[in-house]
């Protein structure tokens, strides 16, 4: 008997690429899936392969509950609310009350590593959510701590190149176990696509862990550019983002990346990814070379 597999923030990155895995890797039918998004109209494409697309806004609790009808199992993709602290948390607990109302039976979340001791500022939302799900009568959940993506760099590396390849940072020796954004899809839809129940909980990372200046070094010889990491303290960090015309609580946000790495939160290899999809996540030299266009600009 088929499962209603459900995923929230149909319209973003991560979204799209859960639902490729969804619909191309494991070859779940589109009658099975439901697409969820603030605007239905973009995700037309999908509507005419066959899957059911509904609106929901995070912000609407009752909308919410409308949308996960019928559902047996939802990813719950973490919400974008970077300018507006403590949104997020809200828009989560409201999706969990939804997915109790509706009769859901397993909830996936994409949360962050160590959301509890983590120095990242909006991490409180992160552990705020673990336990609106621990807490909840749901009879199961799933929470996928993912590490950062390779694709952050698409962001970060343009800022660097233009300042001549100085890499200005706060991460000391710390280190990142960065992970694919594709992969991180992947391990998503087959969490959702299983028939798991339970609560657990996986902590997704890549199968090496590099300081950013082994980090630097790499896309350096990737790209044919010298590229030097200039260390400097957290607050020098912030001030020179600020001094880049960012606003001061973006500019803290992002700079708690760096000391949130430097106290060694995100350094942590596991074989998690493996464990659920009997693969080996993606290299960040193989994923270096299959972007090496687009990262040089």
């Amino acid at each position: 008997m088929s499962q209603k597999l459900l995923v929230t923030g149909a319209s973003g990155q991560l979204g799209q690429r859960v639902l490729h895995h969804l619909l191309n890797t494991i070859g779940v039918q589109p009658a099975d899936i439901v697409a969820t998004t603030r605007k239905p109209e973009s995700l037309a494409a999908l509507a005419a392969r066959g899957v059911s697309v509904r609106a929901a806004n995070f912000d609407d609790a009752q909308s919410l509950e409308q949308a996960f009808a019928g559902v047996d199992r939802l990813l719950l993709v973490s919400t974008d609310a970077l300018d507006r602290p403590g949104l997020r948390l809200t828009q989560h607990r409201n999706a969990v009350n939804a997915a109790k109302k509706a009769g859901v039976n397993h909830v996936v979340y994409t949360s962050m590593p160590n959301p509890e001791t983590s120095l990242v500022l909006f991490a409180p939302d992160h552990a705020g959510t673990e336990a609106a799900l621990a807490a909840s009568s749901l009879p199961g959940w799933t929470v996928l701590r993912n590490h950062w993506y390779f694709e952050n760099l698409f962001q970060s590396l343009p800022s660097v190149l233009a300042a001549g390849g100085q890499w200005f940072s706060a991460a000391g020796d710390g280190k990142l176990a960065n992970i694919s954004r594709d992969d991180l899809a992947r391990a998503a839809a087959v969490v959702l696509a299983g028939s798991a129940g339970g609560k657990n909980v996986y902590t997704l990372s890549g199968e090496e862990a590099l300081t950013t200046a082994e980090q630097a070094k790499a896309i350096g010889a990737s790209i044919g550019r010298n590229i030097a990491v200039i260390p400097v303290p957290v607050e020098g960090l912030v001030q020179g983002m600020m001094g880049a015309g960012l606003p001061e609580p973006i500019a803290r946000l992002f700079a708690s990346f760096d000391a949130n790495t430097a106290a060694g939160q995100v350094g942590n290899v596991t074989e998690d990814y493996r464990r659920i999809t009997g693969l080996a996540p993606q290299t960040f030299a193989e994923w270096l070379a299959a972007n090496k266009p687009a990262l040089a600009g």
